[in-house]
């Protein structure tokens, strides 16, 4: 984290990313001596409500957070920044989106956690758009013009006011990662599984190391002391109850209970009662060491893909065992009217003889079980994920794959990102295709 005090001392010059969290309540001037450099702007965590008319001088930038501020208004002389591309204003107090705050090379929006109710038509004339952040907002409809974004791949709008689905949004060409859930038009979680969900009492665990840390939550091993059996370990989610860019973390919690038992989820035993300050977390399998994850979570610059290490390679064996357990684990799920709609690498657990397991449901949605273009359209959105991911698998296949194999495979891959959505194939033919190598 950079200082203030580095700044005015002029210590920062050349600087390509510029970080002050040190309760602002104004932007500072001294910003604009670094207009020959600066790329990046992070001033998230102060008390900014208002950005310099002047911006646009700072001609080099491309990415600005301002998340954790008191704006209600989204600044309008954003869009005079030629450059920018990337714009965060989570967690602020925006109630209002001008048109004129749009910056023409607008490919990343993060607007999570406003009192916004409604967005412009301009957004849908932004060509470069191709990640949009809106969970926990006020919205009741999307602009019609977002139907012009065909770069348009990943959106989030859960937790909103929306009563229905637009026809336009199911049927983007390159949508592939869309969450909805809090909103009205959702269908309701299976309350017949999360009523038969055990109850696990606090005061039979006892918290460990911790695991890790994610948006939504915190993980650590557990000892499970359950009366009269042996001590078992387990891994415990305590749920944050926050906001998140996907949504809802109580959502995520029904939609783990609800997915159920597949041998690519991993596990829950049962959901914790009795916890001293009320929060509210899940009882799950404890995983071996051996998993890690697929994937590292897109960059700045990746955008909408996952980053793989340089040195991430597979044999076809593996690669093939990967996809195959995704795919039938995306299809249990649809089946129980689940949308994962976060079906990436970083999110995949894996292991060297290509066991996987599937994890992260914050961005999952509940849809109706019955087959109709709605249901069937919601589930095509994620075979567009999956033929991302099996891509990204061919890459990296090293030994083991003829030339036939690999054409069949680059086939199965180009028809689950095929631009027509109801054309794609579901996961139930998905499967059985590569059940037949």
């Amino acid at each position: 984290m950079d200082t203030l005090a580095q700044l005015r001392a002029g210590q920062l010059s050349g600087i390509t990313r510029l970080d002050l969290a040190c309760g602002l309540t104004e932007f500072p001037r001294e910003i604009f001596d670094l207009a020959d450099s600066l790329e990046v702007l992070n001033l998230t965590g102060n008390a900014l409500s208002c950005l310099p008319d002047d911006l646009h001088r700072l001609t080099r930038l491309r990415v600005l957070f301002c998340s954790d501020n008191q704006f209600t208004e989204l600044p309008a002389c954003l869009g005079q920044c030629a450059a920018l591309t990337m714009v965060g204003f989570k967690a602020n107090r925006i109630e209002t989106v001008p048109a004129a705050a749009l910056p023409p090379l607008l490919r990343w929006l993060i607007l999570t956690d406003n009192c916004i109710e409604a967005l412009p038509t301009e957004l849908g004339e932004r060509p470069h758009l191709q990640k949009l952040m809106l969970a926990g907002n006020h919205l009741q409809r999307l602009p019609d013009s977002l139907r012009h974004c065909h770069r348009l791949e990943l959106i989030r709008i859960a937790a909103n006011r929306l009563t229905e689905l637009p026809e336009w949004l199911l049927t983007l060409p390159s949508l592939t990662w869309l969450a909805y859930a809090g909103n009205p038009l959702e269908t309701e979680a299976d309350a017949a599984a999360l009523e038969a969900t055990p109850s696990i009492p606090w005061s039979e665990l006892h918290l460990e190391q911790q695991l890790g840390e994610g948006a939504s939550g915190v993980i650590h091993r557990a000892t499970w002391q359950r009366p009269g059996l042996p001590a078992m370990p387990v891994a415990i989610k305590l749920y944050k109850g926050e906001m998140t860019s996907d949504g809802s973390p109580l959502h995520e919690m029904n939609a783990c209970i609800t997915a159920g038992i597949h041998p690519n989820l991993i596990r829950v035993e049962g959901r914790i009662v009795g916890h001293p300050h009320d929060q509210v977390g899940l009882v799950m399998q404890l995983l071996d060491p051996s998993y890690r994850n697929l994937a590292a979570l897109p960059s700045l610059a990746s955008c909408t893909r996952d980053v793989y290490a340089n040195d991430t390679r597979f044999s076809a064996g593996v690669a093939l065992r990967i996809a195959s357990g995704i795919a039938s684990v995306a299809e249990h799920l649809h089946r129980h009217g689940i949308t994962h709609g976060d079906l990436y690498g970083h999110n995949i657990l894996w292991n060297e003889q290509g066991d996987c397991l599937l994890g992260d449901f914050g961005a999952a949605s509940f849809h109706a079980t019955t087959d109709n273009l709605e249901s069937r359209a919601l589930q095509r959105i994620e075979v567009r994920a999956f033929g991302v991911l099996l891509g990204e698998l061919l890459e990296r296949i090293d030994s083991g794959l003829s030339d036939e194999g690999r054409g069949q495979l680059e086939d199965l891959q180009l028809r689950c990102c095929q631009a027509d959505v109801l054309a794609r194939p579901g996961f139930s033919e998905i499967v059985r295709e590569l059940n037949g190598w």
